[in-house]
């Protein structure tokens, strides 16, 4: 110290320097090392003794190594692992020859009622919706003008009969006279004529007199068809118009008829059926083409095919007795053309496309599947004709193929039962087949001695 300072070492204060203090983070730190090691030996002896488990538990050819250097577990597929299938028989039965189309259910009578004289609307007959029978009143329009004009038009004939009566005794008196030389003979003329005039006014009188009565007739509406009637379009009281106010409208419902298409190519097929007089049925399925509605008769077809569409419409008749088809209703026709006997059925989950072409998975005994190229015929959306390729009793896979090559080794776990003898119902979808393993599905193998299974985990590489 400098010896001018104010402060002397000898009488300066010692103060002792404290020890530096350990941080907080830096003892959190040491703190989870230390619960971090403790855990990681856990882990480890947990691991070795789930190890030891599983080795006690697996035969010991299990936990040999798989051929072809492939390690056995859930980890990876040993290359000997059968796949599981599911298999159906081929089997002889029907198959109905059925072609669809597009339809509308079009009624065969459809009559907008209109008075046919103009008035008032003075009463209405019916209920809206209700179903009425041919000549069942509905409305009636004011007869009053029309009575007063028939009287008119009577007394108008009245007095020209009485004229006519007249004139004919007038020309047989000029008659008379006429062969007694007593009159000229223009004189007899002049009165035929006048008698020929007279039967012409009557004749005239006469027709309008019909046509008032026929005018009072009109006044009187009825049904001119048996049908369901719709919603009332004018109301009572109002003048209608005659031909131009619609009163309401009657539509036909039994029979009620469908119209659907079908494309050219079928045609003549459906019309060497007709010809052969065969009474074709024809089957209208709802929008989603999944429920049957009615069953009905092909009518008739068209006489033209429509070159815009390619198509050509046909008529199918249904007695609807229990209204289930609604006019203008899309339905789903399908046309049974005929049917093949005794023809060997494929279910269509069996029946595979590519580089052989159309061919399925035969069983080659019980645990080995072969491809087999087939040609097939109709089909009825479920099972299909086979034309070559495949006989009655034969099994095909029909669940699990994507994973199959010719001599992939199988293991069965469902029989799936073949079509049944005799074919479905015409046009009707076929059996559906029995829920087998999704296709693909690893199979399992998860199962260990003792009935005990682990499946979801994986052990750990040795």
């Amino acid at each position: 110290m400098n010896e001018s300072s104010p402060i002397r070492r000898e009488t300066a204060r010692e103060y002792r320097t404290a020890d530096p203090v350990t941080t907080a983070p830096v003892r959190r730190r040491r703190k989870f090392g230390r619960w971090m090691l403790a855990l990681l030996i856990l882990g480890g002896a947990g691991a070795v003794a789930h190890r030891t488990y599983d080795a006690r538990q697996k035969p010991a050819g299990e936990t040999a190594q798989a051929p072809g250097g492939g390690r056995p577990g859930h980890g990876g597929r040993p290359a000997d692992m059968k796949q599981a299938v599911g298999v159906a028989p081929i089997v002889t039965g029907d198959m109905p020859v059925v072609l669809q189309g597009l339809g509308t259910v079009t009624p065969l009578a459809t009559v907008s009622i209109r008075s046919q004289i103009s008035g008032y609307l003075t009463k209405i007959g019916f209920r809206e919706g209700q179903m009425v029978k041919e000549g069942d009143f509905l409305a009636q329009v004011d007869p009053r003008p029309y009575e007063a004009l028939l009287a008119q038009y009577q007394g108008q004939l009245a007095r020209d009969q009485a004229l006519l009566q007249n004139s004919k005794l007038d020309l047989q008196r000029y008659q008379t006279l006429n062969r007694q030389d007593s009159i000229s003979k223009q004189n007899v003329d002049t009165q035929a004529a006048l008698v020929k005039q007279n039967e012409g006014t009557v004749a005239a009188d006469q027709a309008l007199v019909d046509q008032q009565k026929l005018n009072l007739t009109y006044a009187r509406i009825v049904s001119p068809v048996e049908g369901r009637v719709g919603l009332r379009q004018v109301d009572l009281g109002n003048y209608i118009t005659a031909g131009s106010t619609n009163i309401v409208v009657v539509t036909q419902l039994r029979p009620i008829s469908v119209v659907f298409v079908l494309p050219e190519d079928d045609v003549a097929r459906v019309m060497r059926r007709v010809r052969a007089g065969a009474k074709l049925t024809v089957r209208a399925y709802d929008r989603s083409d999944q429920h049957e509605i009615a069953v009905g008769r092909l009518d008739t077809v068209d006489n033209q095919i429509d070159t815009t569409t390619g198509t050509v419409k046909l008529r199918a008749m249904f007695e609807n007795e229990d209204e289930s088809l609604f006019p203008n209703q899309f339905v789903n026709a399908r046309l049974t053309v005929e049917t093949i006997q005794n023809a060997a059925l494929v279910p269509n989950a069996a029946i595979l496309r590519g580089t052989p072409g159309t061919y399925v998975y035969l069983m080659d005994g019980d645990e080995k599947v072969t491809v087999r190229p087939i040609k097939t015929g109709e089909t009825d959306g479920v099972n299909t004709v086979v034309l070559s390729g495949l006989a009655a009793g034969d099994r095909v896979v029909t669940d699990g193929t994507d994973r199959l090559r010719e001599g992939a080794p199988v293991r069965v776990v469902a029989n799936a039962p073949g079509p049944q003898a005799g074919g479905p119902a015409a046009g009707a979808p076929g059996p559906t087949l029995p829920t087998t393993p999704a296709a693909g599905a690893p199979a399992d193998t998860g199962s260990t001695q003792g009935g005990q299974e682990r499946r979801g985990r994986r052990r750990p590489a040795p």
